[in-house]
């Protein structure tokens, strides 16, 4: 027999390290060549890595949330005689098992007994706890603080009331019960994986860059009757037309005459790079967070393609399919709760790019319309933009014209017409 270690393979685009987030093997178990045995997340995307043998897993680096470093042991493998080890790939000593998780450390109290042990005597009853001022000398009382045990509680059976280390083992247990109950109503939960990535985006986004939001309304009225006759006329193949490839579509119009929204911040270099394409972002909610797959070159799309187009990068982020080339390379990203979309929100910007439109929730009620009090379908329209680069005026101008080519939507299926 002979052993192979499996190191983490460079996963691309300068990833140094990549963090665990689920093993799908053990030490003991058997794997075959090419078998999926570890999912591990880098800052780009998900990533299934496949055994490069087959064998006995011997030993696993790494729990999960922990990272591993590009060219470290990952895992080992025992192979038999007459396996052979990929000419790719490159032996090494057999990495020293890691354990996965760490043995719970017993509560205060009961390390405090066991630091600082009494001999059992056949004590006699308890005498009821002393009420006014607590006598304990200070080493018993660190003890009691340690332990979590309150001594106004605790009776002590020196002279005087004082309150001797054997007292504290007496009331220890009832600490430690307290402990116990306590636990039994948390859960902790881990941050890895891709809610961990979420996190330290959001942070790294709302610390770093400057929002700027803006709230507008808008009258859908028109909208919601054009895109009520496209359903009902719409292709057999075509799944049902929702608000969003509509919006998408008039974004990419009124992008044309405001391509610093259209922009990547390169912090490192200091250099914003302005696109000509339009690869627009849809975040979507997936039971394992928020995702945004990009619908790319969607200023080239009719409205059928672009809402085949949406439906399938959803359903690909929602099953956990979606590559890493589906997941990034966004210029602008556009954000919709649906039914949920309240009146108002404030999106944080998905960095590095310069502008998040956001999609809140289509109402009817009563609005006045030249001195008339009527019923219309409104819905507003929440943005953030990266006020260091976006003033507030274009951004404005933006939605505002964003704002007009929804409320007329025939001007959605017409070309910017730039002046001469």
């Amino acid at each position: 027999m002979s052993q192979f270690t499996f190191k983490m393979p460079d996963l691309g685009e300068g990833t140094v390290d990549a963090e665990i987030v689920a093993w799908h093997t053990k030490p003991g178990d058997v794997v075959a060549e090419d078998q999926v045995i570890v999912e591990v997340m880098t800052d780009k995307a998900a990533v299934e890595v496949p055994a490069p043998v087959s064998g006995r897993v011997l030993s696993v680096t790494g729990a999960p949330g922990d990272k591993v470093a590009v060219g470290s042991p990952l895992i080992v493998f025992e192979l038999s005689e007459a396996a052979a080890v990929p000419a790719a790939a490159v032996a090494a000593p057999a990495a020293a098992p890691v354990v996965a998780a760490t043995t719970p450390a017993p509560p205060r109290a009961a390390v405090s007994a066991a630091v600082h042990p009494v001999a059992p005597a056949a004590a006699p009853a308890a005498p009821a706890a002393v009420k006014g001022r607590v006598m304990a000398s200070p080493a018993n009382r660190r003890l009691a603080s340690e332990a979590g045990i309150d001594l106004t509680t605790v009776a002590g059976s020196g002279p005087g009331g004082r309150i001797l280390r054997a007292d504290l083992q007496g009331a220890a247990p009832r600490a430690a019960d307290a402990d116990t109950a306590d636990a039994a109503d948390t859960t902790e939960i881990k941050v890895i994986g891709l809610r961990r990535l979420i996190a330290e985006r959001m942070s790294e986004a709302k610390r770093t860059i400057p929002h700027f939001a803006y709230v507008e309304e808008v009258d859908v009225t028109e909208l919601e009757s054009l895109r009520e006759h496209l359903n009902h006329s719409r292709p057999t193949d075509a799944g049902a037309l929702s608000y969003l490839p509509l919006v998408v579509m008039a974004l990419t119009r009124v992008l044309e005459s405001f391509p610093q929204c259209n922009v990547l911040y390169d912090a490192a270099r200091g250099v914003l790079v302005r696109h000509r394409a339009m690869h627009v972002g849809i975040a979507t909610q997936t039971q394992d967070g928020l995702k945004v797959p990009v619908v790319r070159n969607a200023q080239s799309r009719g409205l059928w393609e672009m809402a085949a187009e949406i439906r399938r990068l959803a359903e690909r982020a929602r099953s956990n399919k979606a590559t890493r080339e589906e997941l990034v390379g966004s210029t602008i990203t556009v954000t919709s709760l649906g039914k949920l979309g309240g009146i108002a929100s404030t999106p944080i910007i998905n960095a590095p790019e310069v502008a998040i439109i956001g999609l809140n929730k289509a109402v009817e009620r009563p609005v006045v319309v030249q001195g008339a009090v009527v019923v219309r379908r409104i819905m507003n329209l929440s943005s953030s933009f990266d006020h260091r680069f976006v003033d507030g005026y274009d951004a404005a101008a933006m939605i505002q014209a964003l704002k007009e080519r929804l409320e007329h939507p025939a001007t959605i299926f017409i070309p910017t017409v730039k002046s001469s």
